[in-house]
């Protein structure tokens, strides 16, 4: 099969190769999903770049951890009737070492997840990790029914997707955006109200939309927004944090006491497997009736997976894919 891959972490042009490898075959409770569309996560890279002292943890990886495809070969029990069958899939590399950026990957069968063939692979391959993380944000302490969400970043791969799940889920979804000037790319579908964090007092301007505090905050940078997220919550308000700009953040530690708010801090690699498999179940779901889209930004062929990954160190907008060929 056609493959990427690194044999030593470091910058993408100088790591990512691009060659033959032999083709997978699955093991007992395994699927062989034939890949049509790669997607490049932050943490892929993070990976193959050495992130936080991070070291191989395999002799050679394939990376990438989720992708759009069919099945084509499944092991020992399993189900001879999914070969055909249109996925998504997730956590192809995570504790795993070959993932989604090659013609074949093989999976666990759950973590191929049957794609309703209405949508396109394009948003097949941008659930995984955004997904499933944008999901823990939003339902890990509940349902959020009735009440009033806070989305940070809510054009980001994850904000977007969770903006969009808990609208689904029966919440006011509130929001901000870093710059005035990206309010009118928020979706006033899904988004009640959105805020600049850059205005005058973004703090007053959220009170404004949610009097007695916010329920829920799903928070992107929490070494930025720990102040703006105490003046915000509600009392017995969850923060769920999947990402920071600072190692050792710092939090108004009694007044986020006084109001007994709970800080969760998500690890999408150590999800626990039921609340992963929950997550896929209703991103199928949601996607399935309209109420998930995806901002797709650059694609690349897998001969230029360096340049994707370069993209998506660089930042900037949409989901980076890497298309396979066959």
């Amino acid at each position: 099969m056609l493959a990427s891959w690194y044999d030593e972490q470091g910058p993408a042009a100088a790591v990512l190769g691009v060659g033959e490898l032999p083709d997978p075959e699955p093991g007992p409770g395994e699927v062989r999903v034939r890949v049509t569309v790669s997607g490049v996560n932050p943490g892929d890279t993070k990976k193959r770049r050495g992130w936080l002292g991070s070291s191989m943890p395999y002799p050679r990886v394939i990376p990438h951890s989720d992708a759009a495809g069919v099945v084509d070969a499944v092991g020992d029990s399993v189900d001879a009737r999914r070969v055909g069958q249109r996925v998504w899939v997730y956590g192809a590399q995570s504790y795993r070492p070959f993932g989604t950026a090659a013609q074949y990957t093989v999976v666990p069968e759950d973590l191929a997840v049957p794609l309703p063939d209405h949508l396109g692979d394009e948003l097949g391959a941008s659930l995984g990790i955004p997904g499933i993380t944008a999901h823990r944000t939003v339902f890990g302490d509940g349902p959020v029914d009735g009440r009033t969400v806070l989305v940070h970043g809510v054009l980001g791969g994850v904000g977007s997707l969770a903006a969009q799940l808990a609208r689904w889920g029966g919440a006011t979804v509130l929001a901000t955006v870093r710059r005035g000037d990206d309010l009118d790319r928020v979706d006033p579908a899904v988004v009640s109200h959105a805020v600049a964090l850059d205005s005058a007092d973004p703090a007053a301007a959220i009170r404004t939309y949610a009097p007695r505090g916010v329920d829920r905050i799903i928070e992107v940078a929490l070494s930025d927004n720990a102040d703006l997220d105490t003046a915000v919550a509600a009392t017995d308000a969850v923060i769920a944090a999947y990402a920071t700009r600072a190692d050792r953040t710092e939090i108004p530690f009694w007044p986020l006491l006084f109001n007994n708010v709970t800080l969760r801090l998500l690890g999408s690699d150590d999800f626990p497997a039921e609340a992963r498999r929950q997550a896929a179940r209703d991103l199928t779901a949601a996607a399935a009736v309209g109420a998930l889209t995806v901002d797709v930004g650059d694609r690349y062929p897998l001969e230029d997976i360096a340049k994707a990954h370069d993209r998506v160190d660089a930042g900037g907008r949409g989901r980076v894919l890497v298309t396979i060929p066959h």
